[in-house]
């Protein structure tokens, strides 16, 4: 499982892979609940977790309770790209509850910890 943090003072965004003996503390997490960042190295930090996916791409959307696929009709959002206004189609969209089948949490950063923000952010090494 895959999680991305933000930062909306910077705009930076980053991503850590989450190891498997600690994604046992993620399950059941829903979305606008906030995690402890000391879980997955990041000691001091809180996230909000604004969004997920799942294994398969399909996206979740806050209103739709626990970890289920459904195929609503949707007009906005996340998961549905339209062409013009006033068009409405279903989509395959995930719950708004982690679960076994998410593989990515995004999340913004809502309090800070000891270490320097800019240490978080580091550009990644390019391979030769």
């Amino acid at each position: 499982m895959k999680l991305v943090y933000s930062d909306k003072k910077t705009g930076k965004t980053s991503e850590m892979e989450v190891p498997k003996d600690r994604e046992g503390a993620f399950i059941g997490k829903m979305m606008g609940e906030t995690l402890e960042g000391s879980t997955v190295g990041l000691d001091g930090y809180k996230m909000k977790i604004t969004g997920l996916s799942d294994s398969s791409g399909a996206p979740s959307r806050a209103e739709i309770e626990g970890t289920r696929k459904a195929r609503p009709l949707l007009s906005t959002g996340p998961g549905v790209k339209h062409p013009k206004k006033g068009f409405r189609t279903k989509r395959m969209v995930r719950g708004n509850q982690i679960s076994a089948d998410t593989s990515q949490v995004n999340t913004v950063i809502v309090e800070y910890g000891s270490k320097p923000v800019e240490e978080l952010f580091k550009p990644k090494e390019k391979k030769e």
